[in-house]
């Protein structure tokens, strides 16, 4: 975890009320967005509750926190994105279900060939996506689930190398 990443989960380890979810936050930090998923505790499961009525009553419980929490979450957040410079997204987990407010779409410029741009159109005429940009979007959440393991390995990888670095020889 880099320095910029363990400072903004200590800040918010602090800062956020100790009521707000179930145990500490998952903090996300990248270069535009701070991300910050809780859990909250589920509806109370009856044994003959069925899957769609489970989906329902989590998906109430997240509406209802999303309505009562929003002053509080406005008030960290603002604080937060004066603080680290970085705009602040909410996410909350329940039971089964999960949910993110009003986080960000950023653009990111790329370049692709045209063997690439194919297989975007191919997701757009098959209806998968509504547009390359969708499409793309698409495959990166595809190729993040399917090589999760390797991703955090080397995120692991880059934050031992930072560490290294940061830890070199000084200069006098």
């Amino acid at each position: 975890m880099s320095d910029t990443e363990q400072s903004v989960t200590g800040w918010f380890s602090g800062r956020l009320p100790d009521d707000l979810f179930i145990g500490a936050p998952e903090i996300r930090v990248d270069r535009e967005e701070i991300t910050v998923i809780g859990t909250i505790e589920p509806p109370s499961a009856d044994g003959d509750v069925d899957d769609p009525s489970r989906r329902e009553a989590e998906s109430g419980r997240i509406a209802r926190f999303r309505e009562e929490t929003r002053a509080a979450r406005m008030e960290v957040a603002r604080e937060a994105e004066h603080r680290f410079d970085r705009k602040v997204a909410w996410g909350v987990r329940c039971g089964e279900s999960s949910q993110l407010f009003t986080h960000l779409a950023v653009p990111v410029m790329t370049r692709l060939r045209q063997p690439q741009r194919q297989v975007l159109d191919i997701l757009v005429s098959a209806g998968v996506a509504r547009s390359r940009a969708d499409a793309l979007s698409w495959c990166v959440k595809l190729v993040g689930q399917h090589t999760d393991s390797w991703l955090t390995d080397l995120r692991d990888a880059m934050s031992r190398v930072n560490e290294v670095r940061d830890a070199g020889p000084g200069v006098d």
